[in-house]
């Protein structure tokens, strides 16, 4: 009777107990559903049932808010951005409209890192759940090959060795982290003789990218702070040509959906070490 007793019991709060589980894996969509007679179990289960069904509405409205505000922000900055070039391209314009072009341009283009950005930073928060198997050591790679020419133009020297390691995730957003960490790397560096190195290599259970660089001395109590939307350094303005600020906080974020981890160190002498971890 006692065993009979426990099985009635433990039952469906290992029911409850998987269905969480589910949960936590971004499976918003699982329900308890117990069944059974109306006592304290079951009420539980019900709860739980009723607070999933609000999380599922409000990341559902979460997730149609990022696609309409997609759409109604980029078009916009698009129109603008073709008639602005269609000016530039006038030959008659003044210098003094075709400088104003010129300046609004740059701004409108701010403005469009700055939705993409956004944009993406909240399509990170969620877990990735359709992963493939990606080659972060060709990720890196083609972030380098896509920075090679601002590197070139600032004289910082690019070079590291990267091993082939096979991560499984979505290829995008790994692209997105080692972009980010290598241009940030490129923008924040010594005006003289400065280089950022890129390294992949395996490690047991674990793929890691690494990239250090050269630059300005960074307090370690700032270290956590560069990860927050819109911070820099505080001798960096918000409106530097280095970026709209969110660089880093998208990298946390994707990183994260990816059950990875992100640590940053001051190099000493200055510049940073960028250290991701994500499982293989």
């Amino acid at each position: 009777f006692g065993y009979a007793m426990a099985g009635r019991v433990l039952s469906p709060l290992g029911r409850i107990t998987r269905t969480a589980q589910r949960v936590a894996g971004s499976d918003l969509h699982r329900r308890i559903e117990l069944g059974g007679p109306d006592d304290e179990l079951k009420e539980l289960a019900d709860t739980f049932d009723q607070m999933l069904d609000r999380l599922d509405r409000a990341f559902e409205s979460q997730r149609r808010f990022v696609a309409n505000a997609s759409h109604e922000l980029r078009t916009p900055l698009a129109i603008n951005r073709t008639l602005l070039e269609v000016q530039l391209a006038d030959p008659g314009a003044s210098p003094e409209l075709a400088q104003l072009g010129k300046t609004l341009l740059a701004t409108n283009e701010r403005s469009e890192q700055l939705v993409e950005g956004l944009l993406l930073l909240a399509r990170s928060e969620n877990k990735v759940v359709d992963k493939k198997p990606v080659d972060l050591s060709e990720v890196a790679a083609q972030a380098v090959d896509q920075t090679r020419e601002e590197a070139h133009a600032k004289g910082v020297e690019l070079r590291g060795v990267r091993h082939q390691v096979l991560v499984q995730g979505n290829g995008v957003l790994l692209e997105r982290i080692a972009l980010n960490l290598v241009q940030n790397a490129v923008r924040y560096n010594v005006p003289e003789e400065g280089w950022v190195e890129v390294v992949t290599e395996p490690q047991p259970g674990c793929a890691v990218l690494v990239v250090a660089n050269t630059g300005p001395v960074v307090p370690a109590y700032e270290v956590e702070n560069l990860f927050e939307p819109f911070r820099r350094l505080r001798t960096e303005r918000t409106g530097s040509d280095k970026g709209v600020g969110l660089g880093l906080s998208i990298v946390r974020s994707v990183v994260r959906a990816h059950d990875g981890t992100i640590t940053a160190r001051p190099r000493e002498g200055g510049g940073m070490v960028m250290r991701v971890v994500l499982p293989r």
